[in-house]
């Protein structure tokens, strides 16, 4: 098991650009696969980013593909969420995620919230139009 602190949000215009992190305890961190989600109010929590063990993997929804970039620093035990050009329907909670067992190298293994066992308390993102 690992906890899992986000931070790094807040409220920024459109067009600005946030870095979101979530810093892991524990000594193994590097085998743990990470994931970030977003949920907007009202909706269903959605996935944002995964990242493999050691970095080797990335993963992104579609439509975040290109402004959004996800990183993870071993060293420090923290996973990084770069979000550029934010707009208006960026607002949400975001939260990341961690496991350790391995289900493949699929973008549906890190996009289904059911995979992480262990999530963090997530950081508020507002964006203003």
């Amino acid at each position: 098991q690992v906890q899992l602190i986000e931070s790094g949000g807040g409220l920024v215009q459109a067009g600005d650009s946030l870095r979101l992190s979530c810093a892991a305890s524990g000594r193994t961190f590097s085998s743990y696969h990470m994931g970030w989600f977003r949920q907007a109010p009202g909706k269903e929590r959605e996935f944002v980013a995964g990242i493999s063990w050691i970095g080797i993997d990335t993963y992104y929804t579609n439509s975040l593909k290109g402004r959004f970039t996800i990183s993870r620093d071993d060293a420090k035990g923290t996973v990084f969420l770069q979000m550029n050009n934010l707009k208006a329907e960026d607002t949400a909670v975001y939260y990341c995620a961690a496991r350790q067992k391995s289900l493949g190298n699929y973008y549906r293994t890190y996009a289904n919230p059911s995979a992480y066992d262990d999530w963090g308390q997530g950081t508020q993102v507002t964006v203003s139009s």
